[in-house]
C-alpha cells in the first residue's frame, strides 16, 4: 500500500508533437475553436487556451527531448494513426465536426449517436493524428 502524501497533481499539458508548430497552432484555432495563448518566435513551442488543461505543440524532431526520452514515431501507413486520440466536447458536434472539415480537418467518420449516450464524429488534423469530437456525456435512452 502506498503512503499517504500530500501530492495533489494537477494535469497541466497535453504535447503534441507536429511537423510544423505554427502551421498546427493555427489549423487547431480555426479548426476547432480554441484561442491561441502563446507561439513562441522560433516556432518551437505552441500553446492553445483549453481551460484547466492546456495543449501544447512542438516539433516531432528536436535535440532536447530526441536527445533526451526518443525520438517520436509517426504513422506511415494510411491505416495506421498515431498512439493517441485527441478528444473535445462540444453543445452541437454537427456545427463543430463542419467547421473542422471546412477548416482543413480530413473528416474520418460524420458525427452519429453512440449507445453509451454520446454523439460523436472523428477528424484527422494536419499530421494525421485522430481528434474525436464528442457531445457531452448523457444518460443513455432506457430500453425496453
Amino acid at each position: 500500500m502506498m503512503a499517504s502524501s500530500n501530492l495533489n497533481p494537477a494535469f497541466a499539458y497535453t504535447v503534441v508533437y507536429v511537423k510544423d508548430v505554427a502551421r498546427s497552432v493555427d489549423f487547431y484555432a480555426r479548426a476547432f475553436g480554441y484561442h491561441v495563448r502563446r507561439l513562441d518566435d522560433s516556432h518551437r513551442w505552441g500553446e492553445l487556451e483549453s481551460g484547466q488543461t492546456t495543449i501544447a505543440f512542438t516539433p516531432i524532431h528536436q535535440h532536447e527531448t530526441d536527445d533526451l526520452s526518443g525520438t517520436v514515431r509517426t504513422p506511415h501507413f494510411g491505416r495506421e494513426r498515431a498512439p493517441i486520440e485527441v478528444c473535445f466536447a462540444y453543445a452541437d458536434v454537427d456545427v463543430a465536426y463542419k467547421r473542422a472539415v471546412e477548416n482543413g480537418a480530413a473528416p474520418v467518420s460524420e458525427p452519429e449517436e453512440k449507445q453509451w449516450g454520446q454523439r460523436v464524429g472523428y477528424v484527422r488534423d494536419l499530421d494525421g493524428i485522430v481528434v474525436r469530437m464528442g457531445s457531452y456525456v448523457s444518460k443513455p435512452a432506457k430500453q425496453d
